[in-house]
């Protein structure tokens, strides 16, 4: 139980870590915003009380420290610099290091140490607590102004532990010590649902406590105490007096009214009561009504607001979002059957339509239709905004460019644009790669895009749009441009073009992406080795996806990735070969004709068909696969679009559009080149989906060791 508890624990923080760099980062572009400020503390301040309740007490007392110090900027108390925004970005990174260090490795506290003491010289005129101290209350803060005591609320708090807290390693009495440090606070401790003796359980926790708070804090100060147990006690929080002008004139509320409000006593029962012409908290007390210490309680409220006056302001509770947490290996397995039932869907249509039962018929169009929407469904639920990654490359920029000594700023658009939780994934690496080329080879240095009349400060590009079943990520810098004669001159240097050859600008940028290819002078930290790209083209291509390169001597570079919304199903088309079925990704292709037996000898022995005026090469799968059968008198071309550039692929007959649930191949199969998985079709049996890059890229290799 515990294990699960702590690994919901590191799940959470991660998210936060994320969250908080992202506020950080936007925090220095806007360092008065109050908002991005009070996300920053509740990050930490969630991070700090979740980790000294699951056990990561290092985590707690270094967040403590620095949680402490963004108390002061969110109270006014210090400014948002970037030295301060450096520190926490680093004390962001410590505390994912505390997070991920393996089970009994010895912590490494070095960074940590620097990081507080850098802290410590922002604040020199004020003492921090000594590590591992948990209140807040032991830094000298300076008084109070007159301003904010004029701006003091009073609020009612009860707060009922569920009984089993202290088993989840929370101490509710730290709680109640942070309300204590937000202002003037009275206690008292409710009794009333603890158990006779021989019923108690000692591990379980059954006292509750109404606190009276005046603060200058407000009212989410207040629920930031409780931010890391709100699922896991009854919290009500009341404003019952602002400013002291409620009810001013009468006084304040009586001791019955008190108790009424807070669902102490009943309306019915205070009247009974005061029939009685007694003091009435002695007789409530003794008519068993109303516990001693419920009295006490609203005795309390009566005499501390008294003494604060304050004007009313109910602030109703926000409610929060419906969600539930659900581990990425159950939504996986959600698709697998989901694909299962889109495979079982595909052969009761085909058996049905066989049939000609109309009943039957009719049954398995409702099938299909509810097929159809259960898929749409479950492919929504792994959708997430790719703007959710977008932070980590405002980081790397950030970084890099301090680094290198540049004036880097990035900016994004299309953040809410959704992509497959697992495309995400695979796509991280690529963008990491570009955006670091950009930065070292594209964006020049200061100086140099003075001296062009440029500004100083170079600006990366990063976002996404929707284009059909695909993902448009676009990266675009203002940096000096891809160098067209030295990558041509490279590539002929190491063999991947002819020094004759005539290509076209997107044929010499594409070079790039070949393996170990490096314009640069000299190997950095950065770039150089020649790897970055070829990774990028890979990745790309892993994803089903394509890359086109445009760039402008000395106006920048746009580098365009077309990537599927989702891996696990796609639609296809569906064709024949002999007695086989292979299937091609329906996103690249564009048209089909046919391909006659006069068409192939009008062609002497080149692979190349006349399409309305344009000659296409195809590649002939028959061949390709070896498949020694008779061909039809009539063949088909699948005209494709690949990297830019249309290629045939020809096969024996198109079948049609078909909905693809991708399998992907076992080990065995792993190094099969220009096959990238297989699909189950209705009747049972297997088709190959075919990777047509692939096909394309070894036709092309192919044909260059013949030459």
């Amino acid at each position: 139980m515990m294990e699960e508890a702590v690994a919901t624990y590191r799940d959470e923080a991660s998210e936060l870590l994320t969250e908080l760099e992202t506020s950080l980062l936007e925090l220095e572009e806007t360092p008065d915003d109050s908002d991005l400020i009070n996300r920053v503390f509740r990050a930490m301040h969630t991070i700090k009380g979740s980790g000294a309740m699951f056990g990561f007490d290092e985590i707690a007392s270094f967040t403590h420290e620095v949680e402490t110090v963004f108390d002061m900027v969110r109270n006014g108390r210090m400014t948002v610099t970037k030295r301060l925004l450096d520190l926490t970005l680093k004390s962001r990174d410590h505390i994912s290091y505390l997070l991920n260090i393996p089970e009994g490795e010895e912590v490494d506290r070095s960074d940590g140490d620097a990081i507080i003491a850098g802290l410590r010289q922002l604040v020199p005129q004020v003492e921090l607590p000594q590590k591992g101290s948990p209140d807040v209350s032991a830094i000298n803060l300076p008084k109070v102004s007159e301003e904010e005591l004029a701006n003091e609320s009073t609020w009612r708090i009860r707060f009922r532990p569920v009984t089993n807290i202290l088993m989840c390693g929370t101490n509710p009495i730290s709680l109640i010590n942070e309300l204590r440090d937000l202002g003037t606070a009275h206690v008292v401790a409710q009794l009333d649902d603890v158990p006779e003796l021989d019923k108690l359980v000692a591990e379980n926790c059954y006292i509750y406590w109404d606190v009276i708070l005046t603060t200058t804090r407000g009212e989410d100060a207040i629920k930031d105490v409780f931010i890391f147990v709100e699922d896991d006690c009854e919290l009500k929080i009341e404003l019952i007096d602002k400013s002291g002008l409620i009810d001013k004139e009468q006084g304040y509320k009586k001791l019955g009214d008190i108790l009424v409000e807070r669902g102490d006593l009943s309306p019915i029962e205070m009247q009974k009561v005061l029939m009685l012409q007694k003091r009435f908290g002695e007789l409530l007390i003794e008519q068993g009504i109303v516990s001693p210490e419920k009295v006490q309680s609203a005795l309390l409220e009566q005499q501390h607001v008294k003494s604060v006056r304050k004007e009313r302001s109910e602030t109703p509770p926000t409610e929060s979002a419906a969600s539930i947490r659900v581990p990425a290996e159950r939504l996986d397995q959600l698709i697998n059957l989901v694909g299962e039932m889109v495979t079982v869907q595909a052969h009761l249509t085909q058996v049905s339509l066989a049939g000609g039962d109309p009943t039957f018929i009719s049954i398995s169009e409702e099938v299909e239709r509810l097929t159809n929407e259960l898929r749409d469904t479950a492919l929504n639920i792994r959708m997430l905004p790719i703007g959710s990654t977008f932070s980590k490359f405002k980081r790397l920029v950030r970084d890099l460019s301090s680094e290198l000594g540049k004036e880097i700023e990035m900016e994004t658009f299309g953040a809410e644009t959704e992509l497959d939780k697992t495309v995400i994934e695979k796509l991280n690496d690529p963008l990491v790669h570009i955006i670091r080329n950009s930065i070292d080879h594209g964006i020049e240095m200061p100086a140099v895009r003075t001296a062009a009349g440029k500004s100083s400060r170079g600006t990366v590009y990063l976002g996404a749009e929707h284009s059909g079943d695909s993902v448009l990520v676009t990266i675009r810098d203002d940096g000096a441009g891809l160098d067209r004669d030295r990558i041509r001159a490279k590539a002929v240097e190491r063999g991947l073009l002819s020094a004759s050859a005539e290509v076209s600008d997107k044929e010499i940028y594409s070079q790039i992406f070949a393996p170990g290819f490096s314009t640069a002078d000299k190997v950095t930290s950065v770039s150089g080795r020649g790897v970055g790209m070829d990774v990028v083209k890979r990745g790309i291509d892993g994803l089903r996806g394509s890359i086109e390169v445009e760039s402008t001597r000395g106006t920048g570079t746009t580098i365009t990735l077309k990537i599927p919304l989702t891996l696990a199903i796609i639609d296809s088309l569906l064709v024949k070969i002999g007695k086989d079925h292979f299937v091609l990704p329906l996103a690249s292709v564009e048209e089909c004709v046919e391909l006659t037996k006069e068409d192939v000898a009008n062609s002497h022995g080149r692979n190349l068909a006349n399409v309305r005026g344009v000659i296409i090469p195809y590649i002939p799968l028959r061949q390709q696969f070896d498949i020694n059968d008779n061909p039809p008198e009539i063949e088909q071309i699948v005209i494709a679009n690949i990297h830019g550039s249309k290629v045939g692929f020809v096969v024996d007959h198109v079948v049609g559009e078909h909905q693809t649930v991708i399998k992907s191949l076992g080990k065995m199969y792993h190094d099969v080149k220009g096959v990238s998985g297989a699909t189950i079709l209705g009747d049972g049996t297997v088709a190959l989906i075919l990777d047509m890059g692939v096909l394309l890229q070894t036709v092309e290799q192919s044909e260059k060791e013949i030459l």
